[in-house]
C-alpha cells in the first residue's frame, strides 16, 4: 500500500499571502462605499445596506470580512467601527487616510497585474508618467491626512530636540508635498520662518493648509524642481521627507546643493527609508515600492546610504537612528554643517 508522504512543512504563511488579495479588496470597497461613515454607533448589516442602498446579504459578508480583520466589531448581531477605524477611516475624521490607501492601490494595479509580462520582457514603453501635475496634486492631498495623523507632530516634537533648535531662524522643507511637517516644526518654534519647496501643483496644496493652520504669516511656498533649479541660501535647517529617492542616482550633486544652502552650522535633517537585508526588509516598504520596482523605478535607498553622502560632501557631523512611523520603520538622519 502506498503511503501519504510524511511532511512537516510549514505552509499557513501561504495561504495568509493569498488572502491577502481578500484584505485588500474588503478595504477597498469598504472604503469606496463610504461603509465606515456609517458605523460611528452599532448598526445592523440591514440597516447599513438600508443607508448604503447596497444588497444586504452582501453587505452582510462585506461587515464580516471587516470585522475578521479587526477592522470593526461586531456584537450582538451589530456592527461599530474600532477605535483606531474611527479614526483614520471615518471620512470626517481629520486623519481620515481612506483616499491615500484608494490612490496607492488604484497606482499599484495596472503594474502588478502585468507582473508575468514585465517579469519576461520588462516594463511596457511608457508605462510610468511621473510629469503629470495633476497626480502629484491628487497624492499631495491624499498624503496630507497622513502627515497631520500624527507622523507629522512626531517629527517636529524630535527635531526641536535638536542642538540650536530654538535659535534657528529659518527653514527649508525640500519637497514638502502638503507642507504639513513644515507647519509642524515651525509651530515648535516661537519664530522660526519656514518655506515649502516643492512642485507647482503641489504647492497650491500646500499654500491652502498654511491658510487652514493660520501660518501665512510665517510660512510661504516656493515652485519648482528641487534636482533642477536653486532652492535658496541661508537656512538654519532643511528637511527632507522621503524625496530624496527622485535623486538617488545623483545624489552626491544633491547634498552638495542643500549643503550649500545651509548657513555655517546649519543642520539638514532627512527621514528616508533604509533597506536592509540585502534590500528584502522592512517588508512593508519591499512590497509597498514593488509598483515602481516593476515600472523600472529602482529608487530605494539602502540603510546608511545617505549618511555616508552625507560625509562624503563635508558635513562636520552626521547621526543616524531608526524611528517608527505608521507606515514603516524609517533612517531619521541629522547632519550639521561646521561653523
Amino acid at each position: 500500500m502506498k503511503k501519504l508522504p510524511d511532511l512537516n512543512t510549514r505552509i499557513d504563511h501561504l495561504y495568509d499571502i493569498i488572502n491577502g488579495y481578500t484584505e485588500t479588496q474588503l478595504l477597498i470597497t469598504a472604503i469606496e462605499l463610504n461603509v465606515f461613515d456609517y458605523l460611528s454607533s452599532p448598526q445592523s448589516a440591514e440597516t447599513v445596506a438600508s443607508r448604503l442602498e447596497t444588497h444586504p446579504v452582501y453587505t452582510q459578508y462585506l461587515l464580516d470580512g471587516l470585522t475578521a480583520l479587526s477592522l470593526l466589531d461586531k456584537k450582538n448581531g451589530c456592527y461599530s467601527n474600532s477605535p483606531d477605524t474611527q479614526a483614520v477611516l471615518h471620512s470626517q475624521s481629520p486623519a481620515y487616510q481612506g483616499k491615500a490607501f484608494s490612490m496607492m492601490h488604484q497606482m499599484s494595479q495596472t503594474v502588478l497585474r502585468d507582473m508575468g509580462h514585465i517579469v519576461r520582457f520588462g516594463p511596457r514603453e511608457g508605462s510610468v508618467d511621473i510629469s503629470d501635475e495633476a497626480v502629484w496634486e491628487s497624492y499631495a492631498r491624499s498624503m496630507a491626512n497622513y502627515e497631520r495623523g500624527g507622523t507629522a507632530q512626531q517629527m517636529a516634537a524630535r527635531i526641536s530636540q535638536i542642538q540650536g533648535f530654538s535659535s534657528f531662524k529659518n527653514m527649508l522643507d525640500l519637497g514638502g508635498g502638503p507642507g504639513l511637517y513644515c507647519i509642524a516644526i515651525v509651530a515648535e518654534h516661537h519664530n522660526m520662518q519656514g518655506v515649502i519647496f516643492d512642485r507647482p501643483a503641489v504647492v497650491k496644496v500646500a499654500d491652502e493648509f498654511i491658510a487652514e493652520y493660520e501660518m501665512t504669516d510665517r510660512v510661504t511656498t516656493m515652485a519648482g524642481d528641487y534636482i533642477k533649479d536653486p532652492i535658496g541660501e541661508n537656512y538654519d535647517l532643511i528637511w527632507a521627507s522621503a524625496t530624496l529617492n527622485f535623486a538617488r542616482f545623483d545624489l552626491k550633486n544633491m547634498l552638495e546643493k542643500i549643503y550649500h544652502a545651509l548657513k555655517p552650522g546649519g543642520v539638514f535633517v532627512s527621514l528616508a527609508d533604509g533597506l536592509t537585508h540585502e534590500r528584502t526588509r522592512p517588508k512593508a516598504y519591499v512590497l509597498g515600492c514593488m509598483s515602481w520596482m516593476f515600472s523600472g523605478q529602482d529608487l530605494m535607498f539602502n540603510r546608511g546610504e545617505i549618511a555616508e553622502t552625507m560625509q562624503r560632501v563635508g558635513f562636520s557631523s552626521v547621526e543616524s537612528e531608526t524611528v517608527k512611523t505608521a507606515m514603516m520603520p524609517m533612517e531619521l538622519d541629522i547632519a550639521r554643517k561646521a561653523l
